[in-house]
């Protein structure tokens, strides 16, 4: 697959690349941000200082 190809896959499918990239089963609701954020916790995946420090970045961009 070439870069072009694969941008537009991961256009047509955020959450597909998502999945592939941290192992999220696929029976996870991957619309649920809070699901996925635990769910990256408790595997190891994401460290609780790192969830912080995204959660401080967030809300000083406002978001």
């Amino acid at each position: 697959m070439n870069p072009f190809q694969m941008l537009n896959q991961i256009k047509q499918n955020p959450m597909a690349m998502l999945s592939r990239r941290f192992n999220i089963p696929q029976n996870m609701n991957v619309n649920d941000p809070n699901e996925i954020i635990q769910y990256l916790l408790n595997t190891g995946q994401v460290s609780q200082q790192q969830y912080n420090n995204a959660n401080q970045m967030a809300k000083q961009l406002g978001k």
